[in-house]
């Protein structure tokens, strides 16, 4: 196992971690390059980087990336607005433009005095030009600001942690400078730990009925949305809140609104119950 600073990451005890996930998450610290996970949603991509953050006690920072989001965003805003508005009222340091430079994510990682883990959530949500648009700056680790000819550089490189629904195919030069890692759904066992991790005491016979019929959904033809981790979480949650006998759960499926999000879903599953 390879360690990073006296440490290496090992999962947490709310977060239950694959030997080949972890070994991936170390090796690409070592080698200093950025871990693009890429997995179905539910899978604990986004709380990946969050167990990184606690298991080696450096700060997260988070770039939650939308459709609209662009790369300049993540390294700095100049606010000529304000800066104008500033200069009609004669404010005292309009001359100083830095006052009115503010770093995104990324500037504020390279920026931090002690190393961070950069969490870059959902690139693929942003266009198809984005990933290529950080290639510089992911690459050398720094970013030029033209408005203030300053060069921003990390002094501690960041551990960046970038995470993809796969959405949108990523540029093969991007996916050259990462690491890669496709987190598999859970099986049965994998995700008995993770229910455990949430439910401490929870009655073997209630977790084995509750699997059985969560694979058995997962497993239908012609699901749209399959349900996922946090969704196996709720339902177990309503089950014991609701008093369910454990015998009846996959014979009714009940409260299966809180698996299923699509009407098309509902009906796929009570027809394959003959209800």
């Amino acid at each position: 196992m390879i360690k990073i600073d006296n440490n290496t990451f090992k999962g947490t005890n709310d977060y239950v971690v694959s030997e080949e996930l972890m070994r991936t998450v170390n090796i690409s610290i070592a080698l200093q390059k950025p871990l693009l996970i890429k997995g179905e949603p539910g899978t604990g991509k986004t709380m990946l980087a969050q167990a990184i953050s606690t298991t080696l006690n450096k700060k997260l920072i988070i770039w939650n990336i939308k459709s609209t989001t662009k790369a300049q965003d993540g390294l700095y805003v100049y606010d000529v607005v304000q800066r104008l508005y500033d200069s009609q009222f004669d404010s005292e340091g309009v001359d100083n433009i830095s006052k009115y430079v503010n770093h995104g994510k990324l500037g504020e990682a390279f920026s931090s005095a002690d190393q961070v883990v950069l969490l870059i959530d959902e690139i693929d949500k942003a266009d198809l030009e984005f990933p290529n648009d950080l290639l510089w700056e992911l690459d050398k680790m720094e970013f030029y600001i033209p408005e203030t000819k300053e060069t921003i550089r990390a002094i501690q490189r960041p551990i960046v942690i970038i995470t993809s629904n796969a959405e949108k195919e990523l540029p093969d030069a991007f996916l050259r400078r990462c690491i890669f890692h496709y987190i598999e759904f859970p099986d049965q066992e994998l995700m008995k730990e993770i229910v455990n991790v949430h439910f401490k005491n929870i009655e073997e016979h209630l977790l084995q009925q509750v699997m059985d019929a969560f694979y058995w959904i997962r497993g239908l033809p012609h699901i749209q949305k399959r349900p996922s981790t946090s969704e196996i979480i709720d339902w177990i949650q309503a089950l014991i809140v609701g008093g369910i006998d454990p015998d009846k759960i996959k014979e009714e499926i009940p409260y299966c609104g809180v698996l299923l999000k699509k009407n098309e879903d509902i009906d796929t599953m009570r027809e394959s119950l003959g209800k």
